[in-house]
């Protein structure tokens, strides 16, 4: 893992100040307003993107609704709230690099319009996250950022995410609401100019468009080059993508590739004329403002500021003559700011301060001035302190100071950064987010430079996650008692705290260790799950899961420090398992909770017969054929573990996890794509038996209750064809739609057994899902 003193040496080659200041003066040369909206973190079309903005000088934002709790973790094992959290970062961090303002509609983990999974209905996901509440949310953040263009990134069609559809659907509703005077909001109503629709298809890996696009009114081109780097469009917005991580993005893209247009759809309009262009109908710049009815006082300033905002680009890369370009026309924009009439205030005011703090970037870039203020801790409990240096270098100003905007209980001095004990803990639910006009805690530069002060908020350079002091994690936050065993006790490990009340179900017992809580469950205890919770002088504790990694900021997430337990009966097969992973689940550990005698396999041990004897089943996790390195290599020898008497178990995988269809299986099996046609997302999905067979008999016979109380879906990427060796077991299917046969497949090769599922096991088992322990024990069995 890199140094922080590598980590920054890196960061400063990435951003020469010569190409930071080319990019920070392309926004000043327009004043218009783009905002995307979609409905995870990646949905944003960042191509498209780094054109308006880096080209065309446009303003761009993104409001999205989820966080993206809901989908796959391509680096780790967060889900849930934890992978929200992380995905929220990973947008952060994209924005950076787009210089987009971020808007979230989901504003804590327990929001209704969350990530819920995969739907294939806009009306099903309105339904569940509020039509009501996901408008009027919408309708604020339009409020907040007052855009003139909005742009879905999917359109609402059959054969598409149903959260894409859904927030589709409310793009076409905002445009009302955004502008209704009667709307419940505190915030001044916003008429939208224009809203236009993506006129490509949203088909691909995903997803699969049922109709066609509307026609083009509009295109975008993306075949030219940004010219000071000689990017094209598409790779300088794979560069903002790459931060989704999690998500498995960032494609390189070729020197020589021809680039792309963006054709769009007028789906609705407030202004008058041909739209021949984006900016058809609306002020392009700063000068055009002048012209805005009622704009004749403050005339004079704009247009001049204009024409000094022409002067500082012209003047690239002449640092002093852009400085004092800007300088003049920050001057302008503040008395055009100051003496600004009623009755335009409503189109300019949001627009010149945008302006205004532009600028502010842009003359702290041409004259060279640095400061940096840097926290020695990344995690800081409240209460705590931690060295803080500060760094200045007024370049060529006149002069340079520093101040701090901190959040009510932070303190900065004598080279420390303290942290109250009343302090608010960390938020990884931020609902804004913008590059330019970074949350506290941050830097507050003043600069003055040819008559004029700007004040440039700068972030800290790593922003300390404070965690709050009533905690006291549990672990492991989740425990299976399999009363099929003899075990009936376990241990909760207790850490941050040491005066923490564990309270437990009745006639459960407990006796403290070095470590934490040896428990003990009664004989006879009734099969269910059963939550333990800790407090602190009678007061809930919170576990926090500290969130890290080195291409994002650290975050972290509080919830309720609990423990869940699920007593169960799971019949184990007398079966020596070895199991392969890559670190994006976490069954291995679940066969061993179960009770198997599970062995986790060594990057030696596959492609080694002699390491793989002895063992009656092998469990390829999932993804890991694209993520464990040697497995591809390695599947021919386990192809002959298999025929040799083993049982050979994959978990779901995606077409481009290194799957190939002929290769990979012992026998042919190829996975549908794109998702949408091949997975049922309905996680109550009646579940029908196609045949009989073993691993569906014993050692736990499978049967109606084991389908019940499983979460987000029933499974995913299923088999699309197969050889006729696999007999395919299960039959199930969302409303209205044919069913679906491809979840799982068992094959016998030679004397031994290959299972196929695409049920997302992994995904029920860290929610104690009875049924999915007792699939896995059948799974692991060896072919008799």
């Amino acid at each position: 893992m890199p140094t922080a003193e590598q980590k920054r040496i890196e960061l400063d080659r990435a951003q020469p100040r010569i190409m930071a200041l080319w990019w920070a003066l392309r926004p000043l040369t327009s004043v218009i307003r783009f905002m995307q909206t979609g409905a995870h973190p990646d949905d944003e079309v960042s191509g498209l993107l780094a054109a308006l903005t880096f080209r065309d000088g446009i303003n761009i934002s993104y409001a999205c609704s989820t966080r993206g709790e809901g989908g796959q973790n391509d680096i780790g094992t967060e889900t849930g709230a934890a992978l929200g959290a992380l995905r929220t970062r990973e947008m952060e961090r994209a924005c950076d690099v787009l210089g987009m303002r971020m808007y979230w509609h989901s504003t804590n983990p327990e929001d209704t319009i969350t990530d819920f999974g995969f739907s294939k209905s806009g009306e099903e996901t309105l339904a569940r996250w509020g039509r009501e509440r996901t408008i009027l949310r919408f309708a604020e953040i339009a409020r907040m950022e007052r855009p003139d263009i909005i742009c879905p990134t999917f359109l609402d069609v059959p054969g598409q995410h149903g959260h894409h559809r859904a927030m589709t659907e409310a793009a076409h509703a905002v445009m009302a609401a955004a502008a209704d005077p009667h709307l419940p909001s505190n915030l001044p109503p916003w008429q939208i100019k224009k809203m236009y629709l993506p006129a490509w298809s949203g088909a691909g890996q995903a997803y699969d468009d049922d109709l066609p696009p509307p026609p083009a009114t509009l295109t975008i081109s993306g075949q030219d080059r940004e010219p000071m780097s000689g990017w094209s469009w598409e790779r300088f917005g794979q560069q903002s993508r790459a931060f989704h991580r999690t998500q498995g993005m960032g494609r390189w893209v070729p020197g020589g590739d021809p680039g792309r247009d963006w054709p769009l759809h007028l789906a609705e309009s407030h202004v008058d004329g041909p739209d021949g262009a984006l900016w058809s109908g609306l002020p392009r710049t700063v000068g055009d403002l002048a012209a805005l009815p009622g704009a004749g006082p403050i005339a004079d300033d704009l247009l001049a500021a204009e024409a000094a905002i022409a002067e500082a680009v012209r003047a690239f890369p002449d640092f002093a003559a852009v400085a004092q370009a800007a300088a003049r026309a920050l001057g302008h924009l503040r008395a055009a700011r100051d003496a600004c009439p009623v009755a335009v205030a409503d189109e300019i005011a949001h627009r010149l301060k945008a302006k205004i703090t532009q600028l502010g970037h842009v003359l702290r870039l041409a004259l060279g001035v640095e400061a940096r203020g840097i926290p020695g801790a990344a995690f800081l409990e409240a209460g705590a302190s931690t060295p803080f240096a500060v760094e200045l270098d007024p370049g060529a100003a006149d002069q340079a100071e520093l101040s701090f905007d901190l959040p009510e209980g932070w303190r900065v001095a004598e080279d420390l950064l303290s942290i109250g004990e009343d302090a608010r803990a960390h938020d990884p639910y931020r609902r804004v987010y913008d590059p330019q006009n970074p949350p506290a805690p941050r830097l507050l530069l003043s600069i003055e430079a040819h008559g004029q002060t700007a004040q440039v908020p700068l972030a800290f350079e790593t922003e300390p996650v404070v965690l709050p002091r009533a905690r006291a994690a549990l672990t492991p936050a989740a425990v299976l008692i399999n009363t099929a065993t003899d075990r009936r006790a376990f241990n909760l490990a207790l850490s941050d705290q040491a005066a923490v009340d564990l309270e437990m179900p009745g006639g459960w017992a407990g006796t403290r260790t070095d470590e934490g809580v040896h428990v003990s469950i009664p004989d006879g205890v009734t099969a269910g799950t059963y939550e333990l919770s800790a407090a602190i002088a009678g007061h809930p504790a919170q576990s926090v899961r500290q969130i890290s990694y080195d291409h994002v900021a650290p975050t972290a997430l509080a919830l309720p420090a609990r423990a869940r337990v699920c007593v169960s009966s799971v019949k184990l097969p007398e079966s020596r398992v070895g199991y392969i992973g890559a670190g994006n689940d976490r069954v291995g550990y679940w066969l061993a909770e179960m009770g198997a005698d599970v062995t986790e396999l060594t990057d030696d041990a596959l492609g080694n017969e002699r390491a793989l004897e002895g063992f009656d089943a092998i469990v390829i996790g999932i993804f890991a054929m694209r993520f464990r390195p040697g497995l591809s290599a390695a599947m021919p020898t386990l192809h002959r573990w298999a025929e040799a008497g083993g049982t050979l178990v994959t978990l779901y995988h995606r077409p481009w996890d290194n799957w190939d269809p002929v290769t990979t299986p012992p026998r042919r099996l190829e996975i549908g794509q794109p998702s949408l046609r091949w997975r049922v997302t309905d996680e109550a999905a009646t579940v029908t038996q196609l045949a009989e067979h073993p691993i569906l008999e014993g050692p736990n016979r499978i049967g109606p209750e084991d389908w019940q109380g499983w979460v987000k879906e029933r499974g995913l990427y299923f088999a699309k064809s197969w050889d006729a060796a696999y007999t395919p077991l299960l039959s199930m299917h969302d409303p209205g739609e044919a069913p679906l046969t491809g979840a799982l497949l068992v094959a016998d090769v030679g004397r031994g057994r290959h299972i196929h599922t695409s049920l997302i096991l992994h995904h029920q088992m860290e929610h104690l899902v009875p049924g999915a322990f007792r699939l896995m024990a059948n799974f692991i069995a060896r072919r008799e």
